[in-house]
């Protein structure tokens, strides 16, 4: 059996992945680039220099699968997003070892975005492939943007931002905010389990509204709003639960706006603060009952975090293609 490998070397997280070429997940091995307490995240050298650091350590977590199966190609993000210009060094550890590995081997290389890959990391969770068109949310540390996807021609899929932030990524809105109440970095799992504290037969107090104009929103207002509560003694557990509640806000909005400009019905979710599942409840809630009519496709929490498992699938497709 052939295997195709998935090498993915994001702003937090280092990550590989093996999946067989009828589509099964062998192996899905990652490490979270280390923070220091207190400090809300990395410089690019920094994490380039740490997955560096990783990556040999996780190889030798593949050891065994490697020597059982063949090899038979190698994919690897080599940037954020399908755009002119979009760059980042980390990924320059990825496909480093990526093309040093092809070329050793002999095997062919694919290269595709980060973005790309929690898309077909989310379809692959969901066991969907692309409709002819659909919407998808990706939300994490590093991006805000609801897309238009449809299947590619010069990329592996076409991507059009229909609507995106103006300042801060629901990621560094939810890191900073947890990191001012004493959470580790990343934040979210942890400022999760505070606002889980705050149940609905609390009282509301606060309110942190969601900025939304047009095609763009906000959350620096949210930032600035949040850790003034705090610094005046609010409930953390209040206030966690309304800095969620204020992004699962600005994803109904937006997502109902471009659905029905669009006349869409299916909508892919991704990104690491897709995890959070109380943003998950608010907008199945919101968005799902008839009124609406819209259907949600989530990635599994562990797959809406930064991962190698959807550049993986995108090589494998791609070989497939080319055999």
């Amino acid at each position: 059996m052939n295997l195709v490998l998935g090498i993915d070397t994001s702003a937090y997280t280092t990550s590989l992945a093996l999946i067989s070429q009828t589509g099964e997940l062998i192996e899905d091995v990652r490490q979270v680039l280390e923070v220091e307490e207190g400090k809300r995240g990395l410089r690019q050298s920094e994490a380039l220099f740490l997955h560096i650091k990783n990556i040999p350590s996780l190889f030798a977590e593949l050891e065994d699968r490697l020597r059982q199966y063949s090899l038979g190609a190698i994919a690897v993000s080599t940037c954020p997003r399908n755009v002119t210009g979009s760059y980042m060094p980390v990924f320059l550890a990825g496909e480093g070892a990526a093309r040093i590995l092809s070329s050793v081997k002999g095997i062919p290389l694919f290269t595709f975005s980060h973005q790309e890959g929690h898309i077909a990391a989310g379809l692959f969770a969901s066991d969907r492939e692309l409709p002819e068109r659909c919407l998808a949310v990706h939300f994490s540390g590093g991006t805000s943007e609801v897309l238009l996807v449809e299947p590619g021609h010069v990329n592996y899929y076409t991507i059009e931002v229909l609507a995106a932030t103006t300042d801060l990524h629901a990621g560094q809105l939810v890191d900073r905010v947890g990191v001012k109440m004493g959470l580790p970095f990343p934040a979210g799992r942890y400022l999760e389990e505070k606002a889980r504290a705050f149940t609905p037969k609390d009282k509301k107090k606060i309110n942190i509204p969601a900025a939304v104009n047009g095609d763009r929103f906000s959350f620096s207002g949210a930032e600035t709003r949040a850790l003034r509560l705090i610094e005046a003694g609010a409930a953390e557990e209040e206030v966690a639960f309304a800095v969620l509640r204020c992004i699962s806000n600005t994803l109904v909005k937006t997502i109902r706006k471009q659905a029905e400009a669009l006349d869409i019905r299916e909508v892919l979710l991704v990104g690491g603060v897709m995890a959070n599942s109380l943003i998950r409840q608010r907008l199945e809630q919101k968005l799902t009952h008839p009124a609406v009519g819209l259907k949600l496709h989530f990635a599994s929490p562990g797959l809406s975090t930064d991962n190698a498992v959807g550049i993986a699938e995108l090589g494998r497709k791609s070989w497939l293609e080319t055999r």
